[in-house]
């Protein structure tokens, strides 16, 4: 059964960005260059991967964390030759800015707000691949978020083959343009935050805010080092490595029903409140609600069932897995 609200444009939408190809523009998301001859082991000083690791044309995730170990932003860095540059959701630069500048004393970094600066798009689809790689008449990066200038990202936004290209702003519309030309149909944001739910990716400001601590949103593989050493927040990280687990988890949760849960809602387990939803979407490719939440341990694991306001739900793996 599929929602009344899951209209014929968005399911084509839906099928650009998962089975052929889409667009869709994210030119409002927040991108930070730092350059510099100390800006790899400046930044490195204040997010939780470890960025001596990082080679041009390649990029890491990472969290900022503040003094007591609660994130800041959920970031991307990207390795240029001269530069890193930080992609991440809209309406962090101001933040972002003020936290690294406050301890810029006399090092060789320089900050820069590239946001108006730079266009972005969001590429996606099983097709994806192959038409980016005739248009721009060269091999697309294997590795997750390498790039080449124009600034092509592999990136981690869906479970289909997806990319982001960044580009100056007044070649947005000329880009953009050439690739619809090839057949690329754009898309909007909602069909973005199907595709972004189904990879279980979580965002800044909707399922990730400065209350929690880096192991609680479950990206320790993609995003924390624990071996890099001293860094701004690492004594929390580290202490909690030791524990050996945090009191909640951000899991994928199933609804059986198709009432879509709403953002905030309370998840149950025998009777007792044990989560709460923080985003959700209805998933064509489930056929059900899925949604990311935090769950408290134990009840975290995978098949756990629990109840709420929708309906009855289950923990799965990560996002379709």
């Amino acid at each position: 059964m599929t929602p009344r609200a899951f209209s014929d444009s968005l399911a084509s939408e839906y099928r650009a960005l998962t089975q052929t190809w889409g667009l869709v523009d994210v030119s409002d998301r927040t991108r930070i260059e730092l350059t510099g001859r100390d800006r790899a082991s400046f930044l490195n000083a204040f997010c939780t991967n470890d960025l001596r690791k990082l080679e041009p044309g390649h990029g890491c995730e990472a969290f900022l964390t503040n003094l007591k170990g609660r994130i800041l932003g959920h970031v991307f860095v990207i390795c240029g030759a001269d530069s890193l540059v930080l992609d991440t959701v809209p309406g962090q630069a101001e933040t972002i800015l003020n936290h690294l500048d406050r301890y810029l004393i006399r090092e060789d970094v320089q900050l820069h707000d590239r946001t108006q600066e730079w266009g972005e798009l969001f590429v996606a689809g099983a097709e994806a691949g192959q038409h980016l790689d005739q248009w721009l008449a060269a091999d697309l990066p294997e590795r997750m978020l390498g790039h080449d200038w124009l600034l092509v990202l592999r990136g981690p936004w869906s479970g289909s083959p997806g990319y982001q290209i960044v580009m100056p702003r007044e070649v947005l519309n000329q880009r953009t343009a050439q690739l619809t030309s090839r057949g690329a149909e754009r898309c909007s944001r909602e069909a973005l935050e199907i595709v972004r739910i189904e990879a279980g990716l979580p965002q800044f400001g909707q399922d990730i805010s400065d209350a929690n601590l880096p192991q609680e949103v479950n990206r320790d593989a993609a995003a924390i080092s624990f071996t890099k050493g001293c860094y701004l927040g690492q004594e929390t990280v580290a202490r909690l490595d030791a524990l050996g687990h945090v009191n909640r988890l951000l899991v994928a949760v199933r609804w059986q029903s198709d009432v879509l849960p709403a953002a905030g809602e309370s998840l149950q387990h025998e009777g007792q409140s044990v989560g709460q939803v923080t985003s959700a979407v209805w998933s064509p490719r489930l056929g059900s609600p899925l949604g990311l939440a935090y769950v408290r341990t134990p009840h975290h694991r995978a098949g756990t069932p629990l109840q709420s306001a929708a309906g009855i739900a289950t923990v799965v793996e990560s996002g379709c897995r």
